[in-house]
């Protein structure tokens, strides 16, 4: 044992413990999300602009539940109505650019609205007529559909970015420029007449699938998050988190890790994740000796893994239902193992990263006690109980949301502290308005790329492609893939991320023998961990704004900390029996000992510590070790479990040396 390896063994202070902590105000917080999180940069109205947004916003709420309640209208109906309200939504709160009059509203802010209203309602307004005509449109109809295009462009500008924009322009002109592209990219290319009405009077684009299911599913579990936050939910979670992990080594960490993995049970942003919960457990952390950049990295990390976390994941796993047409039920199940390895993988990482240093946890007498807080609370879970078990009784996720919304508006009433009056009722669905708008834009947008892609059959042209690549072998296709996925996920949100990848990538996967399901959660799981990898990971940024920590160091820490979520997704390819498919109970217990043994070896090599502070060739060590127990296989298993063995004997072997020495120079 070398001495930089002795002292930070014996030196708790090596994580800079006693820094003087400075907590973030309620300005800050909003001013970190609308640096990093586009849809909180929205106008700060008020007077009779704020009330007319306001209207609009519970108008909007109202319809989808209202058609959710009482039968949707048809697919082209309800689309084309909630795209104009988000139209109309993201004009008026989204400036064209911001400046010291952006929160004031304009006589052109409201023309422009009006007009964006109309173009949006243009389907609905024309049904029977555009139904009837069999792809023989009247003029004005290009002429709205390309006006539809363009909002959807502008509006994606506005409250999503310009990445997701850009790639969209580029699909159309490949649509219009075709013959020009080279070898298996060519095609005959299509008027801009064609290109218009594919994209704007079919289903096939902005109109397509991922707007449906915004329009349906996804609107409602967003009005239920809304209502969550209303009724307390969001405080219970931190409270319950708190009164289990609290106390243990390092505790304010493994309180933000339990915390955001019931908060990804009910909410799809990690970003939002990150600000909510970061808030309260970042400078808890700072207090009790966590660097600035790991204390950061833990909360964007666990954050992050809150849309992979079952019941209600991230929007884009309603897309896949519809997608691969499975039911929703499905993949919720399907998910479960592989999100608890993914925070089995970060607790393990922050258990020893405390040990490391020595950090204590809360003393019991600052924490509150689990059965005073379900006492007190308790009944603000049956909301989600209530959603679980309408699902698992065989009713639609679109039934579960509305009745898990009903039951949060009773359950609160059940206590004083918790009932909530008719303002707040109205209040949460503005809001719930409010934080679809990005979903709904951002499918939309998404839209032109699927139809670009069913207008030119470009996925399969790409699939063949990737694979040609790849040299017909299925992991450097994964890895490509993987690596398409980031790229996205760098400037498009996750639900766009993975429609287009989707679209593009799984298609290769499925070719190569990979059960549809393993395709799509792979390339779900990347556009995910895309918020936590640099160089743009806007979940690591919004935590390290909290935390007051280097930007890009903190987003290579959580990538660090997230190592469960880049293996975890090639476990479940390789071994489909991860999501339940093709599996026996005894197969399943085995992968599961198997895997969580192998998180355990990639999370302390990760750390690099174990019993004692290890050298770079025991890191190695412990990694590959945690490798072939992730790998699945009689042979790799047995090696990785001996390997495994030898390892945490060195290390324990190692303590006692270290404790022995510390003993000798405190008798001297």
């Amino acid at each position: 044992m070398n001495e930089k390896e002795k002292e930070s063994f014996g030196d708790p202070s090596a994580m800079d413990a006693g820094r003087d902590v400075e907590e973030v105000s309620k300005e800050e917080l909003e001013e970190i999300l609308r640096h990093v999180d586009r849809e909180s940069a929205a106008r700060k109205l008020t007077g009779i602009p704020r009330w007319i947004v306001y209207c609009i916003g519970v108008a909007f709420s109202c319809f989808q539940v209202y058609t959710a309640a009482f039968g949707l209208l048809p697919a082209q109906l309800q689309r084309s109505i909630h795209l104009a309200f988000s139209f109309v939504l993201v004009f008026l709160l989204f400036p064209f650019r911001h400046s010291k009059t952006s929160n004031r509203l304009r006589w052109y802010n409201y023309l422009l609205a009006a007009f964006a209203c109309y173009v949006g309602l243009y389907m609905m307004l024309n049904y029977h007529r555009i139904m009837q005509a069999g792809g023989d449109y009247a003029t004005v109809d290009y002429v709205f559909a390309g006006f539809g295009i363009l909002l959807t462009l502008e509006a994606a500008r506005r409250v999503v970015g310009i990445p997701i924009i850009s790639i969209a322009i580029v699909f159309l002109l490949y649509a219009y420029f075709g013959p020009y592209f080279p070898g298996f990219l060519a095609h005959r290319g299509y008027s801009l007449e064609r290109i218009a009405s594919h994209m704007y009077l079919t289903t096939e684009g902005i109109m397509g699938i991922p707007l449906g299911v915004s329009a349906t599913f996804i609107y409602l579990f967003v009005l239920f998050g809304s209502f969550r936050e209303k009724s307390g939910l969001g405080q219970l979670f931190i409270d319950i988190s708190n009164a289990v992990a609290g106390w243990a080594s390092g505790g304010p960490a493994k309180v933000a890790v339990v915390t955001s993995a019931l908060e990804g049970m009910v909410s799809g942003s990690s970003v939002a994740n990150t600000v909510e919960s970061g808030s309260f457990t970042i400078p808890m952390m700072k207090r009790l000796g966590y660097r600035p950049e790991f204390a950061a990295a833990v909360e964007a990390s666990a954050s992050t893994g809150g849309q992979i976390m079952p019941p209600i994941m991230g929007a884009a796993a309603f897309i896949m239902a519809e997608f691969i047409n499975i039911p929703y039920l499905d993949i919720a199940k399907a998910a479960a193992i592989p999100a608890c390895l993914y925070f089995l993988g970060v607790f393990i990482e922050v258990h020893f990263e405390a040990r490391r240093c020595k950090l204590r946890g809360m003393s019991r007498d600052e924490l509150p006690r689990f059965g005073v807080v379900m006492a007190e609370r308790g009944h603000l879970f049956l909301p989600l109980i209530a959603i679980i078990g309408f699902l698992l009784t065989g009713y639609t996720p679109l039934y579960a949301a509305l009745m898990g919304l009903a039951t949060c508006i009773l359950a609160g009433a059940l206590r004083k502290s918790t009932r909530m009056s008719l303002r707040d009722i109205a209040d949460g669905f503005e809001m719930g308005a409010r934080n679809a708008i990005g979903v709904a834009i951002a499918c939309a947008t998404a839209g032109i790329i699927i139809g670009v892609v069913t207008l030119t059959g470009l996925g399969l042209k790409l699939a063949h492609g990737l694979i040609d690549l790849a040299g017909g072998y299925l992991l450097p296709t994964l890895f490509f893939t993987m690596i398409t996925s980031l790229i996205l996920g760098m400037g498009a949100p996750t639900t766009a991320n993975y429609i287009i990848t989707s679209t593009i990538a799984a298609p290769a996967l499925i070719l190569l023998k990979v059960p549809p399901l393993a395709a799509h959660m792979f390339v779900f799981y990347f556009g995910i961990v895309a918020d936590i990898t640099p160089p743009v990971a806007l979940a690591a940024y919004a935590g390290s704004g909290i935390a007051r920590s280097d930007p890009m160091k903190t987003g290579f820490t959580a990538t660090k900390l997230a190592i469960g979520a880049f293996l975890v997704p090639y476990i479940f390819v390789y071994n489909p029996a991860m999501l339940l498919i093709d599996t026996t109970a005894f197969k399943l217990i085995q992968n599961l000992v198997t895997a969580s043994s192998g998180m355990f070896g990639a999370g302390v090599s990760m750390i690099g510590f174990c019993f004692a502070p290890m050298a770079r060739w025991e890191r190695v060590w412990f990694f590959a070790a945690g490798l072939m127990l992730i790998d699945p296989g009689t042979y790799t298993d047995l090696t990785g479990i001996a390997a495994l063995a030898v390892g945490v004997l060195y290390q324990l072997r190692k303590k006692r040396l270290a404790q022995g020495d510390l003993a000798v120079e405190c008798a001297r």
